[in-house]
Formats: structure tokens, sequence, C-alpha cells
């Protein structure tokens, strides 16, 4: 390991993943390569997302900038804010912490469980244009969209949001009938989605809760993916397919996720963990565990 190594910390959301700089005192600067270098789960760390902590131009506690696994950078991630927003609480000893994301300011809070946190995740839209959508739809809670023959389509009429990224949601009766890894890649990159999508399937259990599973867009199958949830539940409780306050099941653990009538706001809650910190060389892109992940108290490595 060289003299320059970057201090890391390994989290995750129910399993979603990440790897965590802290870069408000000395910038941390990897390119696309890099970053799918250091995301590959064979070779590198391994990630879903990798998160880089800088300060905020608007004067919040920190700006989350969020790189996906293929190298691209996204505007939201809900369980990364979720993590990022543990780590802020824990350095300064409050129950609040404000992120600046590309999406916007979003606010954390505590919940008086160890490693649980409440994110506010703003209004969601829903205008075509806003998702966005390459054609205009004046209803988005089911537009004409299907893939397969087409008069046994194997999805269609997805319901659509953008929760600071875009989302399609097909609802259906079974999970387990629907090949995610070769359905995902075709519906994210779908000529309908010109920023590309993050993709669902959805079953209602019940008027308050939702069994998901998501195809992540830049990332592929994922085992939780905070903003799917709260585009399904919001999705849900505007088609009436549920009420406003959900639990949504993913193959990582449940969010839950309420749709406040008051201000329109989605809230999100869900555990949070810390795995490891580590070291990483910027000119090798070799790594090493320096500390395991149970300490009692954490800080954004320095």
């Amino acid at each position: 390991m060289s003299e320059r190594n970057i201090p890391f910390l390994k989290m995750n959301g129910l399993g979603n993943d990440f790897v965590v700089w802290d870069a408000r005192e000395a910038p941390v600067r990897l390119g696309a390569e890099a970053i799918r270098q250091i995301g590959d789960r064979e070779t590198g760390i391994g990630f879903d997302q990798m998160i880089t902590v800088e300060k905020s131009p608007a004067g919040a506690d920190a700006f989350m900038r969020i790189h996906n696994r293929d190298g691209s950078e996204v505007d939201a991630c809900g369980n990364a804010t979720r993590c990022i927003g543990r780590l802020l609480m824990e350095e300064s000893g409050l129950a609040a912490a404000t992120i600046e994301t590309n999406a916007g300011l979003l606010k954390a809070a505590a919940t008086g469980m160890a490693h649980r946190v409440t994110v506010d995740m703003g209004e969601p839209r829903f205008a075509w244009h806003e998702i966005p959508l390459a054609e205009e739809f004046h209803d988005t809670r089911a537009i004409e969209l299907q893939i397969g023959p087409i008069d046994a389509p194997i999805l269609h009429t997805p319901s659509v949001v953008n929760v600071g990224n875009p989302h399609a949601i097909f609802w259906v009766r079974d999970l387990d009938a629907y090949d995610m890894s070769r359905i995902g890649p075709m519906l994210e990159n779908h000529p309908m989605f010109p920023e590309r999508a993050n993709i669902s399937i959805a079953h209602v259990l019940s008027d308050d809760e939702i069994e998901v599973r998501v195809w992540e867009r830049g990332v592929g199958l994922t085992r939780a993916c905070g903003t799917a949830a709260c585009a399904v539940g919001v999705a849900a409780a505007r088609d009436r397919r549920t009420g406003r306050k959900v639990t949504v099941q993913l193959p990582g653990g449940p969010l839950l996720i309420e749709w406040r009538e008051s201000d329109n706001h989605i809230l999100m809650t869900g555990d949070t963990e810390v795995e490891y910190e580590g070291m990483l060389d910027p000119d090798t892109l070799a790594f090493e565990k320096t500390a395991p992940g149970d300490r009692p108290v954490l800080e954004v490595v320095k």
C-alpha cells in the first residue's frame, strides 16, 4: 500500500452495499474505469454504489455524491442516504442531519432504535416529462408499455414515478415467475426511458405490505433499493392498491414507507450496517480491511 492510501467505510442498508469516502477535507477523484474496478465483486471491494461525502455548497451537514457500480453518477439513493445520515448523526451527536444531493436536500432522523434511520425523501413527481419519458402520457399510473408478444406480453402497463431517479413498477401475482436478470436490462434501457430506469416487479400482499424485486439501473439485481421501495409505496397508494403507509419487503429485508398526506413527502425507515473500515491504494486499487464495523461509535472516516 502506498503513502497516498485513501480510508473508506464499507456499509450497507439491507444488503444494498456501499463504499463511502470522506472527501470533506481532501478530494477523492476516481474515474469511471476505476469505479468499475473497485466495484467488481470478484476482484475489487464490491458495491452497488460508491458514496463520496463532500462539503455542502448549500450549507447542509454534507453533500452526498453517488456513483453506480458501472461508473455512472446518479442523483438519489435512499439506502445510502440513511447510511450517511447515521454517520453524520453519530459524528455530531445530534438526532437529525441534512444531506445535500443532486436531487435536493434530504433530512435524516434518528428513530430511537440503534442503527435504524428515517429519511424524508421529499415529494414524488408524476408528470411524464419529470420522470422523464420519451412520450407524453397524461396518466402515469399505468402507461402503455409492454415486452413480449402483443397478444401475450411478459410484462405490461407499469406505473412510473420519479423519486430522485426514474422508476417503473410492474404489478404481478408471482414474483418468482419472472427472470429479472433477463428482463431487467431490456426494460432499463427501453427507448421509453431516455435516462434509463429502475425496474421493479411488485406483488401486493395486503393493504399495508408489498413484496418487491428490483433491477437497479447501472447496478443490476440488488438486495434492496430505497428509492424503488419509495416508488412502489407511492405508486401503490396512488392507484389505491394499498394505504399510504406500507412495509415493502425486499430480498434484503423490510423498509417502512409512508407517503405523508399532510405535505406529500415520502418517509423511508430502515436499518443500516457498517461492515468494516479499510484503506485503498489509488494507484493500484489494492485495498485492505483495517477494522471491523462493530465499534459503538463511528464517524465518517477521516
